[in-house]
């Protein structure tokens, strides 16, 4: 009983730790949550009421921005820059680090795009676009949420709007792992030589 009741203290403190290291804010708070509610259990377990006290106060403030996230209706607005313009080049400099955890590929001052925007929420860059013009399809150069607005519907936006400009299909050709699972949520598919599809 005493060795099983650690591990749950171990998984509850590691979750927590885990979490930490996310740069999405949403699965930062989905992991901290489950890892308070798991640590908040373990206190119980043991009797020690004020540990379990924080933990569940921890996992109700989670659970509070969780539902914030999800439900607060979120208003985008595309914003069209020119891809050398300053204040994305000050955005993707200031997150580069960021960027090249998800575009390894990605350098600032790409000179294949001809096509970006940046996508604005109550004036918070929520998204930094770059792309390329093969007539009605785009080449995706970078499709980067930032952190605060990543795991939301700032993609679908993105993509609907684009096809507003008459863009009908959309190719990521880039060595990117860590991109894939959001391109397959938003609807792309892998071709046989590599590239991932979309079509709208």
């Amino acid at each position: 009983m005493g060795m099983s009741v650690e591990i749950i203290g171990y998984i509850g403190s590691l979750l927590v730790l885990v979490s930490m290291l996310m740069t999405s804010v949403v699965r930062l708070r989905v992991i901290n949550l489950i890892g308070s509610v798991i640590f908040a259990g373990y206190a119980l377990l043991i009797r020690s009421y004020p540990t379990a006290f924080m933990n569940i106060c921890l996992a109700g403030i989670n659970l509070y921005y969780l539902i914030r996230i999800f439900k607060e209706p979120k208003i985008y607005e595309p914003v069209r820059v020119d891809p050398d313009d300053s204040y994305l080049t000050y955005l993707l400099n200031r997150d580069l680090d960021d960027i090249r955890l998800w575009f390894p590929e990605f350098s600032v001052g790409d000179e294949r795009a001809d096509v970006a925007y940046i996508i604005c929420c109550k004036t918070d860059p929520a998204c930094l676009f770059l792309g390329r013009n093969e007539g009605d399809r785009l080449e995706v150069i970078l499709d980067y949420a930032t952190p605060v607005y990543r795991d939301t519907s700032v993609g679908r936006f993105l993509y609907r709007h684009l096809a507003t400009r008459g863009f009908t299909s959309f190719i990521f050709r880039q060595k990117s792992v860590g991109h894939i699972p959001y391109m397959e949520k938003i609807g792309y598919k892998k071709r046989e030589d590599g590239a991932y599809i979309l079509d709208i």
